[in-house]
């Protein structure tokens, strides 16, 4: 069960009628043609010829739950855009932040650098930004951040973890990043999370993954941790009763070992993510042997995406690139040091042995494109091993020598993961794993891929057929509300809120990405502002989207809740 934040929005008596629409009720059964009738936040009658006070025309269009993004980065976002754009423009009406770990709380004003730079190293959010946009003066553990989103209002439903990086900063400052922890140490941690967890964290969240590197290139404070320590911190769940543990193993922790603290935790465990790379079926195997672990009443969740894993990243902040030490020692340089090493021909005869020996994924740099360039405009759209080729350097050469005369601004497209379309397509439909790693909110200005929703709905749905409209709806809501407690949410029935989202079949889809600058001290970001088919959408019965366009009272409301967990 999860207890509701004080709305936010007016007590509004009007009964709202949803008219004309094919009913898919977020359960996976068939669609049925049905009115909906809305009042008070709630859903008060489904049926035919039902009669309101105001009505929304949803002729010829699916009528179903809102969907929920169980993998997002909004925790400062929060702030300075309550509509939590764009996935309010998808049809999105409740989201979960905190995840892999960076939460922003709770956290002590002497470490709100250190938290803010990682934050910028590994989520790619810029410091101006998180100073301008947040009011820090409002709180520091994690009770007192939860009461403050709330108190600032939120358009969508929110829901947050309580992190591992910050908890560990929080108790241990910049030695978090240094060494392990002492075992009063570890008990003050637990403490902390179960205070968060008893103030309606949504669970606790951690990262082992290797491309995770913060301050001064050095791995994040979760990384550093071994797994005695994050059990310690898993127990307050298990104590509780309530809360997921959302972890990112990294090819770190192993399966059975998640296997192992999900058993003796007894809460639902999810990991981000299973991805699908060209030439590789090492999905197939995970999901037996997550399937076998179900069979034995574990439960845990693997997340997977229905988007190939696409960055525009920058030379000023190569976050692909920075798993390779030679970047990494990069990270905390300032612009002039960063450009005299990329003009180095040691520094980069370093790079390019540790860029082509194999191993991850940026050595893969004949699917990287030149995406923006203002002073080579002519490059744009071509791959760089091309450019290389007609330079006679290596591709690394041509990349720095391009971003060089670009003051380090050009933007270069690369597909770094997931993209497999028959390994998607035989992921997506199957029973035993959540639809995650949208990363709404967290790298920005390289990377959209908030818009997974409607992106599933138009390119698997409709036009590669993977799975039933009916299907889709159940995994974007009642399957992901049931992991996380939320009860009263997910499905469309008599009595539950009014979260809907109403969209054309016959042409939903992302629409466009585009670059803007419209976040707290100038910040710019990638953003799908213009969806197609997504009609209306409901969050607690208020109407923030309506005949394809937002309504800007309506969100001034504020209509959402902040989501708390409770047993």
């Amino acid at each position: 069960m999860h207890s509701l934040g004080a709305a936010r929005y007016r007590s509004d008596m009007t009964r709202l009628v949803i008219r004309g629409g094919n009913l898919v009720d977020g359960t996976g059964d068939p669609r049925r043609r049905a009115d909906v009738a809305v009042q008070d936040g709630r859903i008060v009658e489904i049926g035919p010829n039902l009669q309101g006070d105001d009505e929304l025309d949803a002729s010829g269009q699916i009528v179903a739950p809102g969907f929920i993004d169980i993998h997002s980065h909004y925790d400062a976002q929060v702030f300075w855009d309550p509509a939590l754009t764009p996935s309010s423009h998808h049809g999105v009406t409740t989201v979960i932040a905190g995840n892999c770990g960076f939460s922003i709380a709770p956290v002590r004003e002497r470490d709100r650098g250190l938290l803010i730079r990682t934050l910028m190293h590994v989520e790619d959010m810029s410091p101006d930004t998180l100073l301008a946009g947040v009011p820090w003066d409002e709180f520091e553990t994690f009770p007192q951040y939860l009461d403050a989103v709330q108190r600032h209002g939120t358009v969508l439903n929110y829901a947050c973890y309580v992190g591992h990086t910050a908890v560990r900063m929080y108790v241990m400052g910049e030695q978090a990043y240094e060494r392990t922890a002492t075992s009063r140490e570890i008990e003050m941690m637990q403490q902390i999370v179960a205070e968060a967890i008893s103030a309606g964290a949504i669970g606790f969240a951690t990262s082992a993954a290797p491309t995770h590197n913060g301050e001064g290139g050095r791995p994040v404070p979760s990384r550093v941790a071994d797994i005695d320590e994050l059990r310690s911190l898993l127990l307050p769940l298990r104590d509780a009763q309530r809360g997921v543990a959302a972890l990112l193993p990294g090819g770190v922790i192993a399966a059975q070992q998640v296997f192992d603290l999900q058993r003796e935790i007894g809460r639902p465990f999810t990991w981000t993510a299973l991805l699908t790379f060209k030439g590789s079926k090492h999905y197939v195997n995970s999901i037996a042997e997550n399937d076998a672990a179900r069979a034995e009443g574990i439960e845990v969740w693997p997340q997977v995406s229905c988007r190939p894993l696409v960055f525009q990243m920058n030379m000023r902040e190569p976050f692909t690139f920075n798993t390779r030490p030679a970047f990494a020692a990069l990270m905390s340089a300032s612009y002039d040091d960063r450009v005299a090493a990329y003009l180095s021909p040691e520094w980069r005869a370093v790079a390019w042995e540790e860029l082509s020996n194999g191993g991850f994924l940026p050595a893969n740099f004949h699917t990287m494109l030149i995406a923006e360039s203002q002073n080579h405009p002519e490059l744009i759209g071509r791959a760089i091993s091309a450019i290389a080729k007609e330079r006679s350097c290596t591709p690394l050469d041509a990349i720095l020598d391009i971003a060089i005369d670009d003051h380090l601004d050009t933007r270069l497209t690369s597909v770094v993961a997931n993209n497999d379309d028959e390994g998607i397509a035989w992921l997506l439909p199957r029973d035993n794993v959540l639809f995650g790693l949208a990363d709404s909110g967290a790298h920005v200005s390289q990377l959209c891929d908030a818009c997974f929703s409607t992106d599933l709905l138009g390119t698997w749905v409709r036009e590669r057929e993977v799975m039933t409209v009916e299907r889709a709806v159940h995994k974007l809501t009642k399957e992901p509300a049931g992991v996380y407690g939320f009860t009263d949410r997910g499905t469309l029935a008599e009595g539950m809120r009014a979260d809907i989202t109403v969209f054309d079949p016959a042409t939903v889809g992302p629409g466009p990405l585009r670059r803007i600058r419209d976040f707290p001290a100038n910040g710019e970001r990638l953003t799908a502002d213009a969806p197609v088919g997504l009609t209306h959408t409901l969050v607690n019965g208020i109407a923030i989207r309506r005949d394809g366009q937002v309504m800007a009272d309506a969100i001034n409301e504020s209509p959402g809740h902040v989501l708390r967990s409770h047993n």
